[in-house]
């Protein structure tokens, strides 16, 4: 299947199994753009009642859907989380980092609100790596047997990330910094396993998810310079060969997403992930997860910058939504999900 902006389809999306739910499994009301209270999306819907609580709870995306529509989630099996909105012939694309994934929907929505004129978005909320790399080879992307040719008309991604490309590619006509974040780790509510910082990571028995290097920035550009600053090149080798070789490190391709559902699912006792994803489960979310605080002296903080695409094919759209990036009703809703000023 080939989606493009010039052909409206009804798209049957079938997805692996990491990806989570379409729609959301376990959604909050909203109280000042940020969810609160216990609910869920599915509570009208008699499809999705055929599903145990216990599964709905913990499955993603955990936020609720753009628009509405005909449920034909199942989950595990019918689930793409990280395509939010509409994808037949939309008049905004955003390829976003994919630790945004917690607020996107409700920041597509006020955009919306905001400019009315604008109908149809998506954001995609991936691995900015492997979007990327989607993108060079201009061969689009594949979920299950969807096949999504959709081009940006803005990316976000880690700073370095964006200004590597313009020096490479000179892919972008305008870049931003919109938001800061640093590193956490992630356990079971209540610390079950006392896990007390990078340095509780190496105990033999303790199982841990972590971003695979290969696929996500955020284990090659953060998390194993948080562990040379911690233990060195010992903590690195113990967490990412050893660990890996015994089967107490599970490597995730995204983590945002598997992470959190292997704790709750008590597969994993804990992982390094960005704060904000640990704080929306923890303290918005209602999760069973709770937050271990890295040091900043051993910690790792990010820009996230935006880069408008020269080849957008909606420039005007583009540039409306890099200036409402950069505007109080944006920045105020990423401080609520905990992310630091740019």
């Amino acid at each position: 299947m080939n989606i493009s902006r010039s052909l409206m389809v009804s798209v049957c999306l079938s997805a692996a199994t990491l990806l989570g739910t379409m729609s959301s499994a376990y959604a909050h009301p909203m109280e000042h753009g940020v969810p609160s209270g216990h609910g869920s999306t599915y509570g009208h819907s008699r499809y999705m009642r055929d599903f145990p609580a216990s599964l709905l709870k913990i499955q993603p995306p955990w936020n609720q859907p753009i628009y509405k529509g005909t449920e034909l989630t199942v989950p595990g099996i019918q689930n793409v989380p990280d395509i939010h909105g509409d994808v037949n012939n939309p008049q905004l694309v955003v390829f976003f980092a994919g630790n945004q994934y917690m607020l996107v929907n409700k920041l597509m929505k006020d955009f919306m609100k905001a400019y009315p004129k604008y109908k149809r978005v998506v954001a995609f909320t991936m691995p900015p790596g492997r979007l990327i790399t989607a993108m060079k080879r201009g061969n689009g992307i594949l979920i299950g047997n969807m096949h999504v040719t959709l081009k940006p008309d803005i990316l976000t991604a880690g700073h370095g990330s964006i200004m590597h490309l313009q020096h490479r590619t000179h892919w972008f006509s305008k870049t931003e910094v919109y938001a800061k974040n640093k590193l956490a780790i992630m356990v079971y509510k209540g610390n079950p396993k006392h896990v007390k910082g990078m340095k509780s990571l190496a105990r033999p028995k303790l199982k841990l998810c972590m971003p695979n290097p290969e696929w996500e920035g955020i284990a090659k550009h953060a998390i194993i310079p948080a562990l040379n600053k911690t233990g060195g090149k010992t903590l690195v080798n113990v967490v990412y060969s050893k660990k890996v070789k015994d089967g107490t490190t599970f490597l995730t391709h995204i983590h945002h997403r598997q992470t959190p559902v292997r704790i709750m699912e008590h597969k994993c006792a804990a992982g390094v992930v960005w704060y904000t994803e640990a704080y929306f489960h923890d303290k918005i979310a209602h999760h069973p997860i709770s937050i271990v605080n890295v040091p900043s002296s051993n910690n790792k903080v990010v820009a996230y910058t935006a880069g408008l695409m020269k080849n957008a094919p909606d420039p005007k759209a583009a540039h409306d939504f890099m200036a409402f990036m950069m505007g109080h009703t944006a920045q105020r809703l990423y401080r609520a999900y905990g992310f630091m000023a740019p």
